[in-house]
Order: C-alpha cells, then sequence, then structure tokens
C-alpha cells in the first residue's frame, strides 16, 4: 500500500511537473506552444521569445549546410540600394550648413531649398585662370558666375542672377560702398517700366529692410570714377532668379551667399563686370 502511493506520488509529480515546466539543472524550461503562426501580433512584430523548435530539415541542394551553432534568422535581410535620378542636381552636404538658417540683426532668414537649384549656381571652390589680381570680383554674365579671386589659381564661385536684355551693366569699378539689410528706392526709368514699384519709390528712404526688400540682406555698390553707376551687387528673397536673367541689370545672389561675399571683400575691392 506505502508502495502503490509512492506509484502515484511519482505519477501525479511528472504530471505536474509537464503542466508547470521541468527542472533540469537548477533551470526551469517551460513547455510553450508555438503561437507564432496564430498571433499577428507575435508573428510580425516578435515582442516574445518563441521555444519551439522546428524539427530539422535537410537544406535545399543548391545551398551550403548550416553552420554549427549558428542562429537561424527569422526575417529577411533586404539591402537598401540607392538610386541617383539623372537630371537631378547633385549638391555636398556641406551646402546644408551653407544654406541653413540664418539670424541676422534682428532678421531670421529661411533656408534656402539647395536641392532644388542647379548645383552649378551654389557656392563652391573652384579652379579659375584669371590676370585679375586676387581678391578681385569677376562677374561672367554668359555663365551666371560670380568670382571672389583666390591665391594659387583658385576662386571662390558663386551662382548669380543677371539683368534681361538691355539693362545689363558691363565694365570695370569698385565697391565703394557696403550697406547690411539695406533700404531701397528704385530709379524713375525702372518706376516707368514697372509701375508696381511706385510705393517704394514714394516711401521715405525706399523700401524698409526685411525679408521682401528687393535688395535682400546686403549690397555692394558699384561705383566708376567716383560716381555710382546705380547697379549693385545685393541678395535676393527671390531665390528662384539665381542663374537667369531676370534682373534690371543688378547681380542678385542668394541672401546666404551675398552675406558670405559681404564679410570677405572690403570697401574698395575692384570689380570686373564681363
Amino acid at each position: 500500500m506505502l508502495q502503490s502511493n509512492r506509484s502515484l506520488h511519482r505519477t501525479l509529480g511528472f504530471s505536474l511537473a509537464l503542466s508547470a515546466g521541468v527542472t533540469l539543472a537548477g533551470c526551469t524550461v517551460p513547455f510553450v506552444t508555438d503561437t507564432t503562426r496564430t498571433d499577428p501580433a507575435v508573428f510580425v512584430q516578435e515582442t516574445r521569445p518563441v521555444f519551439y523548435v522546428p524539427p530539422y530539415q535537410d537544406p535545399p541542394s543548391n545551398q551550403p549546410p548550416p553552420t554549427p551553432g549558428a542562429i537561424p534568422q527569422k526575417r529577411q535581410i533586404i539591402p537598401t540600394t540607392f538610386h541617383q535620378t539623372y537630371g537631378m542636381p547633385v549638391s555636398s552636404p556641406v551646402h546644408r550648413i551653407m544654406y541653413d538658417v540664418i539670424r541676422d540683426d534682428g532678421h531670421t532668414l529661411p533656408a534656402i531649398p539647395y536641392s532644388r537649384i542647379d548645383s552649378r549656381f551654389l557656392r563652391q571652390e573652384v579652379d579659375y585662370a584669371t590676370r585679375e589680381p586676387v581678391g578681385a570680383i569677376v562677374v561672367d554674365t554668359r555663365a551666371n558666375f560670380l568670382y571672389l579671386v583666390q591665391p594659387g589659381g583658385r576662386a571662390i564661385r558663386y551662382g548669380v542672377g543677371l539683368g534681361k536684355a538691355g539693362f545689363s551693366w558691363q565694365g570695370r569699378g569698385v565697391i565703394q560702398r557696403k550697406a547690411k539689410w539695406p533700404r531701397w528706392t528704385p530709379p524713375d526709368d525702372m518706376v516707368s517700366r514697372q509701375p508696381e514699384l511706385r510705393q517704394f519709390a514714394a516711401a521715405e528712404g525706399g523700401a524698409m529692410p526685411g525679408l521682401n526688400n528687393p535688395l535682400g540682406a546686403r549690397a555692394l555698390y558699384i561705383f566708376k570714377d567716383g560716381k555710382d553707376t546705380l547697379y549693385r551687387v545685393h541678395g535676393t528673397p527671390d531665390w528662384q532668379s539665381v542663374g537667369h536673367a531676370t534682373s534690371s541689370g543688378c547681380v542678385r545672389m542668394l541672401n546666404q551667399d551675398v552675406i558670405d561675399l559681404f564679410e570677405r571683400v572690403p570697401s574698395g575691392t575692384p570689380i570686373v563686370v564681363l
């Protein structure tokens, strides 16, 4: 009778072990039903451990046998491929810093969407052979470039917008005046062509400085033989005009670029517009 009770206890203990888990060397190994194929949350997200080990199957004949001790992957890792779209401008990551938001004298210039501008017209240092002295400004009206001559046959090149046919200026001069956040008063001949500018001509002192001022954040005034030519190198809020002939003769630059140029050149800098 005592032996029968012991057998019954062993049987009950084994049954409890099956339901609660088996202790092997101090570690309880649970018996868990595989629910990964019935519970989408587990199958997709794999948020809980799975103890079910599928039976071994021979690998396909075209694949090598598994490496001993290797952990089988549950996801197929698909490498990401980056495709370049031909015809789109390519720019350097440095341009993100160049054309980022600028806070300047109480004004906040928005970031320029440089990826939408032809990369030729973004600020960059290039090889440039010229007889002009180091520090001179050269404007190439055919290519819509402004060069600031550097030592060693190099130059900093900026993209610019230029005057429409019949309104461009050519020649040699000097930057005799510089202004931050300048006011702008359109000349009479410009008002006659564009009557909507009359409001700026009538305002005392011209258009107020600011983000919508046609001269932008900086202006460099071109003089020749001591007289104001009325042509400027200046910024513009219309970044899309850079690289095109849309102005009334002035040299337009991206606001972030004209600020950079303004800091590099002193008054008296020679300028030649080819």
